[in-house]
């Protein structure tokens, strides 16, 4: 779909008032939500389709999301170590539910030292301590979903 149709779209609905509008042509699919009520065309668009050049209208949404994380690792750092998540996925702080936690608030641990379980694709990662120290804080719930580098633990 070429930009002039999908400007000639987002204009429409920012000037006609409806609130959602979805355009499949061919492998194209375009879905413009409109944001608010102004006719300023504040309206978001959400694009999907295999071709890279057509994909990059969603871009701003992670960046925002991105932009928001290196402001809580900063002050997390600044009381200690920060471990990451090197993946996505589901994060377990014991390597079955009957087992105790690999490790807990106020434990000392060497680096190596097993912290945590990331499932990722139905395969148990080992997250291992970087750094030798005391676990100050657990930043995830058991079964919770992590992100790529999100803050799990804090070791001072």
């Amino acid at each position: 779909m070429d930009l002039r149709k999908l400007k000639t779209l987002i204009d429409l609905v920012a000037e006609s008032g409806i609130s959602e509008l979805e355009v499949n042509e061919g492998e194209d699919r375009v879905r413009i939500v409109n944001a608010g009520t102004s006719n300023a065309g504040g309206g978001q668009v959400v694009y999907a389709n295999p071709t890279p050049m057509q994909v990059m209208p969603s871009a701003p949404v992670p960046s925002a999301a991105i932009s928001a994380e290196p402001v809580a690792a900063v002050a997390v750092a600044e009381t200690g170590f920060t471990v990451h998540s090197p993946m996505v996925g589901t994060f377990y702080r014991a390597p079955n539910p009957e087992s105790p936690d690999f490790v807990k608030v106020g434990d000392t641990v060497a680096v190596g030292q097993t912290l945590c379980i990331i499932e990722a694709m139905k395969l148990l990662n080992e997250i291992e301590a970087e750094k030798a120290g005391v676990i100050k804080q657990i930043l995830c719930e058991n079964g919770q979903g992590v992100e790529f580098d999100q803050p799990l633990f804090i070791i001072a």
